[in-house]
């Protein structure tokens, strides 16, 4: 038995429906929220030991993210 995924495959031309549109968006929300927060973590208990100025260079890289994040989104959204 196949276990996994279902994939979906288009046959038409026709939008995807808006729940498979949320879901994507949703998955790349977390994803970039998530290397953010990878980032602040790594950057303070590890590399600050190394290099004080890495540390703030990716803390700043952290900080830009969250506004990536919500623009990705609710990127294509009809209001």
């Amino acid at each position: 038995m196949f276990c996994g995924r279902r994939q979906s495959f288009a046959i038409s031309g026709v939008r995807p429906s808006q729940r498979d549109r949320l879901r994507r968006r949703q998955r790349w929300y977390f994803t970039l929220m998530g290397v953010c927060l990878v980032l602040i973590l790594v950057a303070w208990t590890l590399v600050r030991l190394w290099s004080p100025t890495a540390a703030v260079a990716m803390s700043v890289v952290a900080a830009v993210i969250p506004p990536v994040a919500v623009i990705v989104a609710n990127w294509g959204e009809d209001h």
